[in-house]
């Protein structure tokens, strides 16, 4: 049998059953029916959309300040105005305005974070888990050095040498969140590597790059998209703990976290201020969470 032939995006697990269409089929129609991940599912799809749009659906420019509308509470409380449904800041700056706003830094960073995360780990973890001998060990050990740092401690150190910005704390959280990808991925390839189609491909004279991303890397996609969809959260509260702390994004744009930071000091006055980017950021990595956690029983070939 030519090796073009061979099924290579549908070979199980260890020990694993063969998954089938029938049976992606029934694990995708309980993923559906699921009523926590249905809401998780349409609170995500708003986040996201309130990301994209955010500049034609925001009701103020959130960088507007009014000192004569500050600490105007949410709409339905006394005072309130309905021309600011979340109320207002300390300096007038409308709050729902700027949770849209920061939306989109939040995914952004989530998102880049990830991306960074498995182009590095999983280029790793190929190379580690397929080459094996030395150069197993010292990549390891490097993963095993790493992760004996706290993520959120070394991310910290970094920002805070390189100066606040965008661009730092997308490349800080993507390069201190690679291990994860590395150690997975490898697992999955020392499965792999043994496997009869494998053994093919060897004799059939095709070199090591073509079969690791030809053959081993498509049938380690599931756990990478499950792990990436969960480490997207962790990303979001990674971001949102550093703008808290004042070494986030800067303030250039306005994030869930610094909002929090901010609005801490007033919190006796103008409870609305740290309360609303909270839930924010609560329901965004809720809904993450809940969708990762379904999306790994339907990619599971075991369930």
């Amino acid at each position: 049998m030519a090796i073009g032939s061979l099924p290579t995006t549908s070979v199980p697990y260890a020990g694993a059953p063969v998954a089938t269409p029938a049976s992606g089929s029934r694990a995708w129609r309980k993923f559906a029916r699921n009523p926590a991940t249905v809401a998780g599912g349409l609170v995500l799809l708003v986040v996201i959309a309130a990301a994209l749009t955010a500049p034609w659906i925001t009701p103020h420019d959130p960088a507007k300040q009014s000192l004569i509308r500050r600490f105007t509470p949410p709409v339905w409380a006394p005072g309130g105005n309905p021309a600011y449904p979340l109320g207002t800041d300390q300096i007038g700056r409308d709050v729902l305005s700027r949770i849209i706003h920061g939306a989109r830094i939040s995914l952004l960073v989530g998102v880049l974070a990830v991306v960074v995360s498995v182009l590095v780990g999983v280029t790793l973890g190929l190379v580690s888990g397929f080459v094996g001998g030395r150069v197993d060990t010292v990549l390891m050990t490097v993963v095993d050095i790493t992760w004996s740092f706290p993520q959120l401690l070394l991310a910290l150190a970094f920002v805070a040498a390189l100066g606040p910005s965008l661009v730092t704390v997308i490349l800080v959280l993507g390069f201190t969140g690679w291990e994860r990808y590395a150690r997975v991925v490898r697992a999955e390839v020392l499965a792999l590597r043994e496997k009869d189609f494998i053994e093919a491909a060897r004799a059939l004279g095709i070199n090591s790059a073509r079969i690791l991303l030809r053959h081993v890397l498509p049938n380690t996609f599931s756990s990478i998209v499950v792990l990436s969809t969960l480490q997207v959260a962790q990303a979001i509260l990674q971001e949102a703990a550093l703008s808290f702390l004042g070494v986030g994004s800067g303030r250039t744009y306005p994030t869930w976290g610094q909002m929090i930071a901010l609005g801490r000091d007033f919190v006796s006055v103008a409870w609305w201020l740290p309360t609303f980017p909270g839930l924010a950021i609560l329901a965004t990595v809720l809904a993450i969470n809940l969708v990762g956690d379904r999306l790994r029983d339907a990619l599971d070939p075991r369930v």
